[in-house]
């Protein structure tokens, strides 16, 4: 399997795992004590400077981020939630500092569904950008019930630890 298609497996798996937990809690959801599954270690600045940029270049339009997509689209993007568990943001800097990112992480999507370049984008928005993905996180739990929902989903069985 190449790198490229492990992230999507994984967040495949988490897209799953998240659709499982919120079947599961939909009849008991109280503000107080939701579990979210994902969650931002950043500061509060570089989340607002992320976010601006995010939108002026108009991520969400391909991408989710805290279990939000954009339903008018139908990109095969994977989630951001947790990209800072798979990557890190040195990596993330480089990435979106190419002006080819499948030279990077290799896509078999079709070109209009490709990642495209943040090149053009100053160093100080790529950097920020590359720390705010890095600080995305997933709670441990989540991706034991999003193992657990794809194993049940795939075999039709209830999964079984290993011993």
């Amino acid at each position: 399997m190449r790198k490229g298609e492990k992230i999507i497996v994984v967040a495949m798996l988490a897209s799953v795992g998240l659709l499982a937990w919120m079947k599961e809690k939909k009849s008991s959801i109280d503000d107080d004590n939701l579990d979210v599954p994902f969650y931002s270690t950043a500061t509060k600045e570089v989340t607002d400077r992320a976010a601006k940029t995010m939108h002026d270049i108009g991520c969400r339009k391909c991408h989710s981020l805290w279990g939000v997509r954009d339903l008018s689209q139908a990109v095969p993007a994977p989630a951001l939630d947790g990209m800072g568990m798979f990557r890190d943001e040195e990596w993330l800097y480089t990435y979106f500092s190419a002006e080819n990112p499948q030279e990077i992480l290799p896509s078999r999507l079709k070109p209009e569904y490709r990642m495209p370049s943040l090149a053009s984008l100053s160093e100080e928005e790529r950097r920020n950008l590359a720390n705010y993905m890095a600080n995305l996180k997933l709670h441990d739990w989540f991706f034991q019930e999003a193992k657990e929902a794809r194993y049940e989903k795939l075999t039709g069985k209830d999964y079984q630890p290993d011993d």
